[in-house]
């Protein structure tokens, strides 16, 4: 593999190596993804998230066989609620409330089962797991410590949901002068608009808080290509 990749992204193609860049895998929680979940409690189809899983699979392993950086975020608080703003617990008109016991455990309580990342995403040894209190990777966490300290330049940023927590993570990491792209087909929304809109919105304007491209394309980059036979080699048979 080249020490610089560039994969066709919009607005223009994406260049990064892999020693400056991180997989960014936001919040691909059990709450969100499975059935008896937050996101359902909030009334939503949970198999519009779930389309994100294959490609996102693929990509993590193409990431992970380029031993590039991988973190994952999981949004959730503490079990006395004490991180959780009196807003955010009483905003909007879910059946069930963060804390609340549900059929995966207490929603979005650290330590729950549903608060944790799904069997096929699960992170491997030696990855990154960040938990944070609100939508962005960056608010009361440790993450930008992380950036800083693995000499992180650039992100790719997958994971759920487009206009929620991927997109105010992608923000706070603009105004911090990272570089960041979006895998449209490695994020995802309840709302099939918000996701195609949330998707335009990154990569208007010249790109005004980053860039956009699917999996297959950053796969290919990460990918080495098969070495060709030497034609002026004898050829054995077996």
């Amino acid at each position: 593999m080249p020490d610089i990749v560039s994969v066709p992204a919009r607005p223009a193609p994406f260049a990064f190596d892999v020693a400056s860049t991180a997989l960014v895998v936001i919040d691909m929680q059990r709450d969100f993804l499975l059935p008896g979940g937050f996101g359902e409690t909030l009334g939503n189809d949970v198999a519009l998230l779930q389309k994100v899983v294959p490609p996102l699979t693929g990509l993590l392993e193409a990431a992970r066989s380029a031993g590039m950086l991988v973190i994952h975020t999981r949004e959730g608080h503490l079990p006395d609620l004490s991180d959780c703003p009196p807003a955010k617990l009483s905003r909007g008109a879910p059946s069930m409330r963060i804390g609340d016991q549900g059929t995966l455990g207490r929603i979005l309580i650290r330590g729950e089962y549903g608060h944790d990342i799904i069997d096929e995403l699960a992170p491997i040894e030696g990855e990154i797991v960040i938990d944070k209190p609100g939508k962005g990777a960056f608010y009361g966490t440790t993450f930008g410590d992380v950036l800083v300290e693995n000499g992180i330049t650039r992100l790719i940023v997958t994971g759920v949901t487009t206009e929620v927590c991927v997109h105010t993570t992608v923000r706070e990491a603009n105004d911090r002068g990272y570089e960041a792209l979006v895998v449209s087909d490695c994020v995802g929304s309840y709302f099939p608009e918000f996701q195609r809109v949330g998707l335009e919105m990154v990569a208007a304007q010249g790109g005004i808080f980053g860039w956009v491209a699917d999996s297959a394309s950053i796969i290919a980059g990460l990918t080495p290509a098969p070495l060709e036979s030497d034609p002026h080699q004898p050829a054995f048979a077996g």
